[in-house]
């Protein structure tokens, strides 16, 4: 029997170790079955199972994982330029990745293009990206392993929170605004329309002087004979 604080407690029956652990209101855990006798513990089974749980996520969380980018020695810019950011994206959550160039037939005569692209892929990535194994023929692949430096990606995540930051209070600059500018530009449209209609109404009635002067006046008969 070992109790809560590793002390031996010797040996005794498990009724016996039953009536200590409640007495601390902790669990009798069997931890070696296959002992003779076996082996019993006095602990907190909730909190035990809790911290194993929390130790197997910490260990999955920070196992890298190698992934793969293929390309061919003819990929275009966008092309490449979508495989980038696949590759950017794993080397940010910790993982390795390995960049190969496929050649098919007569390419292999050209294997220098794959070369050229590779270094052009670990150009484009950046600090982010550390070479672990440089590019290496194998059959009609060649390919080379990047992995992510730690204080390159610290460094990228920092510039991206403070960027989502920026655009966030942007953001909400700009909703603020166009309610501002909707009561200036009510106000003014109030304003300008009462001055049209005086414009509109003076307007109308110097043309109606106008057309009255031009008018030829009404003669009487006898004026006319």
């Amino acid at each position: 029997m070992i109790g809560a604080d590793g002390e031996q407690l010797g040996v005794m029956t498990p009724e016996d170790a039953l009536i200590v652990a409640r007495e601390d209101g902790l669990d009798l855990v069997e931890v070696a079955a296959n002992s003779r006798p076996p082996v019993c513990r006095i602990m907190d089974y909730g909190k035990y199972k809790y911290e194993q749980k929390k130790k197997s996520a910490s260990k999955k969380s920070h196992s890298a994982t190698l992934k793969e980018v293929k390309l061919r020695p003819g990929t275009d810019q966008h092309d490449l330029n979508f495989k980038l950011n696949n590759a950017r994206k794993f080397l940010m959550d910790g993982d390795k990745v390995k960049v190969t160039v496929m050649f098919r037939g007569r390419e292999m005569v050209h294997t220098s293009r794959g070369r050229t692209q590779l270094d052009e892929v670990r150009k484009q990535l950046g600090a982010i990206a550390k070479m672990e194994s440089a590019p290496r023929m194998e059959g009609r692949f060649m390919s080379m392993i990047l992995v992510a430096d730690r204080e390159a990606v610290a460094e990228a995540k920092r510039v991206a929170e403070g960027d989502a930051e920026e655009a966030t209070a942007a953001s909400k600059t700009a909703k603020a605004s166009p309610e501002k500018s909707k009561k200036e530009v009510k106000k003014t449209a109030g304003e300008t329309s009462d001055g049209n209609v005086e414009s509109d109404e003076s307007a109308k009635d110097e043309s109606a002087k106008e057309e009255s002067a031009n008018e030829p006046a009404e003669l009487s008969p006898a004026a006319s004979d």
